[in-house]
């Protein structure tokens, strides 16, 4: 049994660790899914929605540091508890999203893996027999290092966390794991494979003020730039001035340039006046922007359909053409 609850804590506490992680690079990403649970049409919390990204920074450092503990084994009984707690009640969410059709999606693992919501529930009832064997054997769980070297590395490990979202929130995500990350190319992220899947860009649709359709305009550009803002009343104050001399650089580099909203049509021509905006701002569905950039205002430019490089705003100056 020793050896059975060793490789079970190792398991256990890696993938924790690992669940942590993925979601630590991207809390926003995991904010939004908290915030597709709190909706109308799933727990009927919508109250709760305003604190989402709070829940979510909580819930990722409560599931990275218990998964460290485990491995350390620090405060065993107090760890494998916990672990059994966050595990239930991810198991009632999973099956409720799976059995009522609720969310595709639960992001247990952000946008590194994707599992269907079946899935995530096998897994959560695996993790539950696995914790529940642990706790009957938890004897055989002792600490790797001393109390006081285990307080150091939660410590560290916590201070380092606390760093990364702080990074990821006022740039980008230190990691990007979406179909609009750099490198990628997003022509290829639309094509529909053999398996009948919806592709990973199955939403990408660009439509002027007057409704022309210009997606393959862009796509097919050599030199694209876009400026992606999902709500524009939310905007980030200070970032249209340093955005429009960053726009007029490129367009004197050949650059098509196009600001991209969910925002309405008179919000869009209201910011356009307001600040002097010399392009056109497009209409995109709001979860494709949330997809693409996590920044308000963000920045893409594209190469024919490729992603070249993503930015935040604030670091225009760090990022020449």
């Amino acid at each position: 049994m020793k050896y059975i609850t060793q490789l079970f804590r190792i398991f256990t506490g890696a993938l924790f660790i690992f669940s942590g992680f993925v979601k630590l690079v991207d809390p926003l990403g995991s904010a939004y899914k908290f915030e597709e649970y709190f909706g109308a049409d799933v727990l009927n919390l919508e109250f709760l929605i305003p604190y989402a990204l709070p829940f979510a920074i909580l819930l990722i450092l409560v599931e990275l540091l218990l998964g460290i503990s485990l491995l350390l084994g620090f405060k065993t009984k107090t760890t494998l508890w916990s672990l059994f707690g966050i595990t239930t009640l991810f198991l009632f969410l999973t099956w409720y999203s799976a059995f009522y059709d609720k969310v595709t999606d639960c992001g247990c693992f952000g946008d590194a893996v994707t599992l269907s919501p079946w899935e995530t529930f096998y897994k959560n009832v695996i993790f539950i027999f696995l914790i529940a064997f642990m706790l009957f054997q938890q004897k055989h769980i002792q600490p790797i290092v001393s109390k006081t070297a285990n307080k150091w590395v939660l410590f560290l490990s916590l201070f380092a966390s606390l760093y990364v979202v702080y990074d990821a929130l006022t740039y980008l995500p230190l990691i990007d794991f979406r179909p609009y990350a750099v490198g990628k190319n997003i022509r290829e992220g639309m094509e529909y494979k053999d398996d009948g899947e919806l592709p990973p860009v199955h939403d990408f649709y660009l439509e002027s003020d007057n409704g022309d359709d210009l997606t393959e305009i862009i796509l097919n550009a050599p030199k694209v730039m876009l400026i992606v803002a999902n709500e524009l009343e939310h905007s980030e104050k200070g970032a249209w001035q340093a955005i429009v001399t960053h726009a007029k650089q490129a367009k004197e580099k050949g650059y098509l340039v196009y600001g991209v909203s969910s925002s309405s049509s008179s919000l869009m021509n209201e910011t356009i006046a307001n600040n002097n905006l010399p392009f056109e701002i497009l209409f995109c569905d709001a979860t494709t922007i949330k997809t693409m950039c996590r920044a308000n205002p963000g920045i893409l430019t594209l190469n024919k359909s490729q992603v070249i490089s993503k930015y935040n705003w604030k670091k225009i100056n760090k990022n020449g053409l």
